[in-house]
């Protein structure tokens, strides 16, 4: 008897790998089904629709990053190291997770027209959630950093995140997170409250 856990898995798992190479719009539920090895029954017994099946797989990215950041954090030495950790989890993240062809935020954007006022979008709205959770996080890191302006370092620093998952996709210039950490400590260093700790 199969294991519905498996079985949710692979739809999963061969959803994200064709909506993020081949496009969300284009990919139908049949694909899906077809690569994932299942009827198109079974996907919608899972998932019901094809937009919970998007936001399942956006979830469960979030979930998995959000714990590469946390390991980041905890493994960085200082306050402003614990900042900059946000670059060492894109490294971690990519090299752990399945090929895409970029952020799955971002294409999902990309591809999803934001919802009018009072319309509900479950689906935008974990797009909106990734974008609170970097910023509020980044936020909260400044703070401990004993930035200055916590808001303004938080909104730098989210720029050159979204630029290096934009340079990932483009592949120049080369090397885009080791660019964007090295630009984010001058500038975290700029900022820093003088009576802060320093940077270890």
């Amino acid at each position: 008897m199969a294991d519905p856990q498996h079985t949710r898995d692979r739809i999963l798992d061969a959803a994200e790998n064709l909506f993020f190479h081949e496009g969300i719009t284009t990919t139908g539920v049949d694909r899906v089904a077809a690569q994932a090895g299942v009827a198109i029954v079974t996907l919608y017994k899972h998932f019901g629709s094809k937009d919970n099946l998007l936001r399942e797989v956006l979830s469960r990215r979030l979930h998995a990053w959000t714990q590469h950041w946390d390991a980041a954090v905890a493994a960085a030495s200082s306050p402003q190291t614990r900042l900059l950790a946000v670059f060492d989890a894109v490294e971690t993240f990519r090299a752990s997770s399945g090929p895409t062809q970029w952020c799955c935020f971002l294409a999902t954007a990309s591809e999803r027209p934001i919802p009018e006022d009072g319309i509900g979008d479950p689906v935008f709205e974990l797009i909106r959630q990734d974008t609170r959770l970097v910023s509020e996080r980044l936020a909260e890191l400044a703070r401990g950093a004993r930035c200055q302006d916590p808001a303004t370092v938080a909104a730098t620093l989210l720029l050159l995140y979204n630029g290096v998952l934009a340079s990932l996709l483009r592949g120049a210039p080369s090397d885009p997170i080791t660019r964007a950490r090295d630009t984010a400590r001058l500038f975290v260093d700029s900022c820093a409250d003088a009576t802060g700790p320093t940077r270890s």
